[in-house]
């Protein structure tokens, strides 16, 4: 039973990837500064519903929260990321590459 969970939990992984790694380059390629995040708050926020879960817009300006509950009670589980760049010029030489001068994910 375990064996085939975790079976189906690679499967699922390997499906997803390359999804997930378009949204990585395309986030890297249009990086916005703190509390200047629109585009990419938006993104955040629009996956997470896709998701299913309860978002929250919005909070310290450009901030996401996903909700996701659990049918039990019990622990709790955060998970947080940053979102912003750095005002640096980005020397990558990828496809992905930052398109904004000066702007990069660093």
């Amino acid at each position: 039973m375990v064996e085939r969970l975790f079976e189906q939990l690679v499967a699922d992984i390997d499906a997803a990837r390359g999804d997930m790694v378009a949204v990585r380059r395309d986030l890297h390629a249009h990086p916005e500064l703190g509390f200047q995040e629109v585009r990419t708050s938006g993104i955040v926020a629009e996956r997470l519903r896709a998701a299913g879960l309860a978002v929250r817009t919005g909070l310290a300006t450009t901030g996401v929260a996903g909700v996701l509950r659990g049918g039990r009670q019990g622990r709790t589980v955060l998970v947080r990321a940053d979102i912003d760049a750095l005002p640096i010029e980005e020397a990558n030489a990828v496809p992905y590459r930052s398109q904004r001068p000066g702007v990069m994910h660093a």
